[in-house]
C-alpha cells in the first residue's frame, strides 16, 4: 500500500508540475552527482577530511564485485570474512568489528539505512558506485557507524534509459541471470525495475551424507521511481525484495580435518525494504527527508556442536519491522564562507524471535550427566529422557532520536568544520526461558533409583536499557593549491556502536539454573549476563587526497589510532556452560595507516593499488580465565592487499569493439584466531585475471579467481573445546554475458 501511495503521489505532482525543457546530457551527470552524495556529503568527496574509497561501476564489473562482500576486497584496512551464511555479515575495519549482535561498520543502500547486519549480504544489479568511509560517522549517520559507513548507489533512470540484462556461469555449478530495465515515463518521471536469481551446488562436502552444505538459492527484485523539476523539487522511492535459502555453515573439525555433521545446518532469509527520499531546494538551503520501512524474517537451524554426534541444535528464527526517519537541513554548498548542516532523525525497531535449543542423548550424556556424576559419584543421575527442549522466547521493541549540526567555514585555502550528535536510544527485551525435564537420582552401588527430580522451569521478565551519547567531530582542511586538487586533512572524531542484548545468552542461563538445580552450576544474574553497553571509540587521523597529470592520477593516504573503550567481546561467563557471552570487557588501541592509488596513463589503461595497515592490540581484556594485555585483537587482519592492471585494445581502430586484459591480486593478514594469538591465519595472496570482449551492445567476460588455487582459512573458533575451521574457496573459473540495448 505505502509503494502504492507513493507512486500514486509521484505521478500526481509529475502531472501537475510546470512543463520542463528535456534533460540534456550535461543536466543528466550533474543530476547524477547531486542526488547520489549530495544529501549528506559533499558533490566531491576528494574535498572532505575523510579517508575513502569510491569505487566506480566498470570498476566493480572488472572485479565481479556484485555486494559489499566483494567490493571489500578493494578497499584497503577493510575486512569483510565469506563464512557461515549470509547471516554472518561481520565487517572488520581499523581493528574495529564484533562477530555478533550489532554492526561496526554502517550501509546504506541509495541512502536508505540498513537497520540489521543479516541485511548486509546480498547481491545487487547495476551498481552505479560503492564509497567505503572509513572512521567514525556517527556524528551525521548515527548507530553503528563508528568504524565507518558504506554507501552503495544504483543506476538511476533520470540518468540512463534501455534494457540490460546478465547471464553468468561459473564453478560448482554457480548460475546467475538478471534483467534491468531503465525507462522515462515523461520527461521529468523515470523507473527502473530489475530483477535477479542466482544458485550455487555448493563447493564443500558433508562427509556424514555427501552432500553439499554450502548450496543456495536467491532472488531480488527492485522498483525505482524518481521525479525531479526545475522548481527544484526531487522525488525517489526505490522498494526491493530479497528473498535467500541456502545451507551454509561448511565447518571442518580440526581433529579430524573432515566436514562431518549428522543434523540440518540451514539459513533462510526474507526481506523488503521500501525508502523514500523527497528533496526541496529553497534559495538559500535544501531541505531532505529520507524515510524507510524495513521487514526481516529469517530463520537460522544449526546443528551446533557441527560433528557426528547428537549433542544439541539451536534454532534462531526472527521476524523483525522497523522504520527510520531523517530530516536534514543543508545550506548550499559555498567555495568560501560559512556552510551549515542539521537535522533531526529516528527509528523504532521491533523484533520477535524463537531460539530453542534441542538438546540430544549424547550431550545430555557429556554436558550434563557427566558434571554431574563427576561431582557427586554416590548418586549419579539419569536423564527421563534422551532429548528435552530449553525454550527461549524474545520480543524487543527499541527506539532512539538524534539532533546533529555541523559547521565549516571557508577562507582561502583552509576549511575548518565541527559536529555534534545527541543521540538517544531505548532497548527492551521481554524474554521467556522454559524447560520442563526430569532425572533419576541412583544408588551409586546398586544403580537402583534413589529418588525422581522434576525439573519446571518457567522465567520470564522484561530489561530495559537506557543509552546517550554525545558525538563530536572536528577537522582542518587545507587545500594547498588553486583549483583544490589537492587536500590535506586533520580529524579527531568520537564514535559509538549500540548496546543492548544478547539473546544468545539465554540458553545457557536456563542451561545454569537447570545444573544448579542438580547441586552443581551457578545461578546467572540475567541482566548482568544478558545487557551490554555501547562501544565508543576517539579516532585520529592525517591524511590526504592528491591529484596530479590531469587527475590522470589519483591517490590517497592516511595515518590514524584509534582508542576505543567498553570495547564488546566475547567472554567465557562464569560456571560450567558450553557458550560465550557479548560483555563490554575490553579496551583496546588501534593504529595503522591506509594508501591508495590509481593511474590512468591512457583512456584504456589503468592502474589501481590499495593497502592498508593495522596494528590493534588489547590495552585491557581479561575474558574471566585469562588476562590478554598487549595480545593482538582476533579476527582483525593486519595487512590488505589489493592491486589491479588492465589494459584495452580497441580492435580495428573501433572504439566500439574493445578487447581487455585485467589481472588483479587479493592479499590479507595475518589473522589472529584466538585472543592468546596461538592460533593465526598467515599472510595469503589470490590471483585474479580476467578477459573481456565489449562491442556496443554487449559484453564477453572470461574470469577466474584464486588461480592458484591456495588454500587459507577464512574462520576459527571453539566449541564445546573443539576446533572448527572454515576454508576459504579455491580455484574458481567463470563467464559473465552483460547485453545493453
Amino acid at each position: 500500500m505505502w509503494i502504492g501511495i507513493c507512486l500514486w503521489t509521484i505521478a500526481a505532482v509529475a502531472n501537475n508540475g510546470t512543463a520542463n525543457a528535456p534533460i540534456s546530457q550535461g543536466d543528466t551527470l550533474s543530476l547524477d552527482e547531486v542526488t547520489v552524495t549530495a544529501i549528506k556529503q559533499s558533490a566531491d568527496l576528494r574535498t572532505q577530511a575523510t579517508a575513502l574509497t569510491i569505487i566506480g561501476s566498470q570498476e566493480a564489473e572488472r572485479n565481479q564485485a556484485i555486494s559489499v562482500k566483494t567490493a571489500a576486497d578493494l578497499v584497503p584496512n577493510l575486512f569483510i570474512p565469506d563464512y557461515g551464511s549470509r547471516m554472518t555479515s561481520t565487517v572488520y575495519v581499523r581493528g574495529i568489528g564484533t562477530r555478533i549482535d550489532q554492526p561496526a561498520v554502517g550501509l546504506t543502500i541509495d541512502n536508505v539505512p540498513v537497520m540489521t547486519k543479516e541485511n548486509y549480504d546480498f547481491d545487487l544489479l547495476d551498481i552505479a558506485r560503492f564509497e567505503m568511509l572509513r572512521g567514525p560517522k556517527n556524528t551525521l549517520y548515527g548507530r553503528n557507524t563508528l568504524g565507518g559507513l558504506m554507501n552503495v548507489y544504483t543506476l538511476s533512470p533520470l540518468n540512463y534509459q534501455g534494457t540490460r540484462a546478465v547471464v553468468e556461469g561459473a564453478s560448482h555449478g554457480t548460475w546467475r541471470v538478471g534483467a534491468s530495465h531503465y525507462r522515462l515515463l515523461k520527461e521529468n518521471l523515470g523507473l527502473s525495475l530489475t530483477a535477479q536469481y542466482n544458485s550455487t551446488k555448493g563447493e564443500f562436502t558433508n562427509q556424514y551424507n555427501g552432500k553439499r552444505c554450502d548450496w543456495e538459492r536467491q532472488f531480488s527484485a527492485r522498483a525505482k521511481v524518481e521525479w525531479r523539476n526545475q522548481n527544484g523539487w526531487y522525488v525517489s522511492n526505490v522498494a526491493s525484495m530479497s528473498v535467500s535459502r541456502q545451507g551454509g555453515y561448511p565447518y571442518e573439525w580440526v581433529e579430524t580435518g573432515k566436514i562431518a555433521y549428522n543434523d540440518t545446518c540451514f539459513y533462510r532469509r526474507t526481506s523488503v525494504t521500501d525508502g523514500l527520499t523527497v528533496r526541496k531546494d529553497f534559495s538559500t538551503f535544501t531541505l531532505s527527508s529520507i524515510t524507510s520501512y524495513q521487514y526481516l524474517d529469517d530463520n537460522m537451524t544449526l546443528d551446533q556442536d557441527f560433528t557426528v554426534h547428537d549433542y544439541f541444535t539451536l534454532t534462531q528464527a526472527r521476524c523483525e519491522h522497523a522504520v527510520t526517519q531523517d530530516f536534514i537541513a543543508r545550506s548550499h554548498e559555498k567555495t568560501d564562507g560559512y556552510n551549515w548542516l542539521a537535522g533531526a532523525s529516528g527509528f523504532f525497531r521491533r523484533y520477535r524471535m524463537d531460539a530453542p535449543v534441542d538438546f540430544y542423548d549424547y550431550g545430555i550424556a557429556q554436558l550434563i550427566e557427566k558434571h554431574t556424576n563427576e561431582a557427586l559419584p554416590e548418586y549419579p543421575v539419569a536423564w527421563d529422557t534422551r532429548t528435552f527442549l530449553l525454550g527461549s522466547h524474545f520480543t524487543s521493541p527499541n527506539w532512539g532520536a538524534s539532533l546533529y549540526h555541523g559547521s565549516h567555514y571557508t577562507w582561502g585555502q583552509w576549511t575548518v568544520s565541527a559536529g555534534l550528535r545527541l543521540d538517544y536510544e531505548h532497548a527492551r527485551l521481554n524474554y521467556r526461558s522454559v524447560t520442563h525435564t526430569g532425572y533419576n537420582i541412583l544408588v551409586g552401588a546398586t544403580g537402583e533409583v534413589f529418588a525422581h527430580e522434576a525439573i519446571d522451569i518457567d522465567d520470564h521478565g522484561t530489561l530495559n536499557k537506557d543509552f546517550f551519547d554525545i558525538l563530536p567531530n572536528v577537522s582542518l582542511t587545507w587545500h594547498p593549491w588553486a583549483g583544490k586538487n589537492h587536500t590535506v586533512y586533520l580529524a579527531a572524531s568520537r564514535g559509538s556502536k549500540a548496546g543492548g542484548f544478547n539473546t544468545q545468552m539465554f540458553s545457557d542461563v536456563l542451561q545454569q539454573k537447570l545444573m544448579k538445580m542438580m547441586g552443581i552450576g551457578m545461578v546467572y544474574d540475567v541482566d548482568k549476563m544478558v545487557g551490554y553497553k555501547p562501544e565508543r571509540a576517539w579516532n585520529y587521523e592525517l591524511g590526504g587526497h592528491f591529484e596530479c597529470w590531469g587527475a590522470r592520477v589519483q591517490s590517497d593516504m592516511d595515518i590514524f589510532f584509534m582508542d576505543c573503550r567498553d570495547r564488546q567481546l566475547t567472554v567465557f561467563p562464569p560456571g560450567t556452560t558450553t557458550g560465550r557471552m557479548m560483555t563490554n570487557a575490553g579496551k583496546t588501541y588501534s593504529w595503522g595507516g591506509e594508501f591508495a592509488m590509481t593511474v590512468n596513463p591512457t583512456e584504456l589503461t589503468h592502474f589501481n593499488l590499495s593497502y592498508g595497515f593495522t596494528h590493534a592490540t588489547f590495552k585491557d581484556y581479561n575474558d574471566g580465565k585469562v588476562n590478554h594485555k598487549g595480545k593482538r585483537v582476533p579476527y582483525a587482519p593486519m595487512h590488505t592487499l589489493f592491486a589491479e592492471a588492465s589494459h584495452g585494445i580497441k580492435m580495428g581502430g573501433d572504439a566500439n569493439k574493445l578487447l581487455t586484459f585485467a589481472a588483479n591480486l587479493r592479499a590479507t593478514g595475518d589473522i589472529y584466531w584466538d585472543e592468546a594469538n596461538t592460533l593465526r591465519q598467515p599472510f595469503y595472496a589470490l590471483l585474479g585475471a580476467s578477459i573481456t570482449w565489449k562491442q556496443q551492445h554487449y559484453s564477453l567476460q572470461l574470469w577466474g579467481r584464486n588461480l592458484t588455487d591456495t588454500q587459507y582459512k577464512t574462520f576459527y573458533f571453539v566449541s564445546i573445546q573443539h576446533h572448527f575451521l572454515q576454508r576459504g574457496h579455491g580455484l574458481q573459473l567463470g563467464a559473465t554475458l552483460r547485453l545493453n540495448f
